[in-house]
């Protein structure tokens, strides 16, 4: 672009970067990295412990451009089609004797999040940058299971708005056990932010009427409005250090080269992002003085790169996950250990709380969300009762005490809070981790059940106590 500093337009953003996250949330096992790999191509499972169990524990991410045929005769959903994020140039309609030219309608950054109980955590971190969601049910278990509620529970806390639900695994099941899963599904999700959506049968293991999952897509699911005119930010929700055992750093008269800074990868809120741009991590280093107080530096460095996959970038916007290449020392990036962060221009970051007082909602019991706006109980006690002749095994969740210990998610940031004070729906946590949070932003909470955390309610921040940064 002539001018770096002027707006991109959102056609040029968009074949380059994807501009908008969609979670893939369900059960464990239900194939929700499958319907990954079938969209885009790429599989999601990549660290070791995961192919050894085949089951997702970290967040994955994939990429794909959703393309719709611009020929009226060409019928659906066939005219709709899933392509890599690198596809560029003119694309033709593989329908025989159709003729006709794809158009770009989406370029999506799918997050595939872990399906497991104990992995609850790495679920709602991915939920921070979701724009929507699919919700995934096999075909061949009863619905709900007990993640299909916790997940559809824990989106809503989040204000997902936008939900597609798909039944995978049809291939496995009769036509009547199809029908009756059917059924279970659109009773399940009657009265949530899912109600409206048309249930989608495929198999993604046989890749049949993935095509028919793309048109909701792109029909279904509204481009969010986004904010390009603000201050950048981005949420942090992986990072790295991309340098290989060996590697050294090496001087010349052209100036350094060899090992890279760390990458911190994550989804823009809001701004445009550029390379060269000075920003600032918040909260950055934490750590404890002489006295044991907690004493906090935000992290300062230059966008050296951007990157979308392995596409390089001059600029990133709002939606779509983001690579985003520094100067900071490489090992402050590795192993996630910026996870949690925000990145964004100096001086326009949010403050650092080691208090927080939120107004809080609490489920009645573990699983679902009370209420008519949310996730029933009800029919996961109903589930219960249909197969156990009991529904008293779901364990209610109590009102908060002081000393409780919770978990709370803010935003992709995941830390131990301890209650020190509860008045009607209002209590106050003292942190065990600051976070960088605005006032107003929403928090989900949890409590340890039988070893591992468990999804309980949600809040919003009123207020905080900040901490001076160094």
């Amino acid at each position: 672009m002539a001018n770096t500093n002027s707006q991109p337009t959102f056609a040029e953003a968009m074949e380059n970067q994807a501009t908008i996250n969609i979670g893939i949330i369900g059960h464990v096992a239900h194939g929700k990295s499958a319907l990954v790999r079938c969209l885009t191509g790429i599989n999601t499972i990549r660290f070791k412990q995961e192919r050894e169990r085949n089951i997702t524990m970290k967040i994955g991410y994939a990429n794909a451009k959703l393309y719709k045929c611009n020929n009226a005769l060409c019928p659906r959903p066939k005219c709709f089609k899933a392509y890599s994020s690198h596809t560029t140039g003119t694309v033709i309609c593989d329908r025989p004797t159709c003729g006709g030219q794809m158009q770009l309608v989406r370029h999506v950054s799918f997050v595939d999040c872990p399906g497991h109980d104990v992995l609850m955590q790495n679920m709602l971190n991915g939920a921070a940058v979701m724009d929507a969601a699919i919700l995934l049910v096999a075909a061949n278990e009863a619905c709900p299971q007990p993640q299909t509620a916790e997940n559809l529970a824990a989106v809503e806390t989040m204000n997902l708005q936008h939900i597609v639900v798909v039944q995978n695994k049809c291939d496995l099941v009769s036509k009547d056990q199809a029908t009756m899963s059917f059924n279970q599904i659109k009773q399940f999700t009657n009265g949530t932010s899912a109600q409206e959506s048309t249930v989608v049968p495929i198999s993604a293991e046989m890749k049949v009427n993935v095509d028919a999952v793309v048109e909701q897509l792109c029909q279904q699911i509204p481009m969010p409005v986004r904010d390009y005119a603000s201050d950048p930010r981005m949420v942090v929700i992986r990072s790295f250090d991309i340098n290989r055992p060996g590697d050294t750093l090496k001087l010349s008269g052209k100036g350094a080269s060899g090992l890279k800074g760390g990458v911190a990868g994550g989804s823009i809120t809001r701004g445009v992002l550029r390379v060269n741009d000075v920003v600032e991590i918040r909260p950055g280093l934490v750590t404890r003085d002489s006295n044991n107080h907690i004493r906090v530096r935000p992290l300062r460095t230059r966008v050296e790169s951007l990157g979308s996959e392995s596409t390089q970038l001059k600029f990133a916007v709002p939606g779509g996950l983001i690579g985003v290449g520094t100067l900071l020392d490489p090992f402050l990036c590795r192993q996630d250990k910026l996870v949690g962060n925000v990145l964004g221009k100096p001086d326009s970051m949010p403050k650092v709380f080691i208090e927080l007082t939120i107004h809080f909602t609490l489920l009645r019991r573990l699983l679902g969300i009370a209420g008519n706006d949310s996730v029933k109980e009800t029919q996961y006690e109903q589930y219960m009762q249909d197969n156990f002749g009991d529904s008293s095994r779901l364990t209610k969740v109590s009102k908060f005490k002081k000393h409780d210990v919770l978990q709370i998610n803010v935003g992709a940031c995941t830390g131990l809070a301890t209650v020190v004070g509860v008045k009607d729906d209002l209590a106050k946590l003292k942190l065990e981790r600051p976070v960088c949070a605005d006032i107003g932003e929403s928090i989900a909470l949890s409590r340890k059940f039988n070893g591992s955390f468990r999804l309980i309610g949600w809040a919003k921040i009123v207020k905080g106590k900040a901490l001076m940064l160094d």
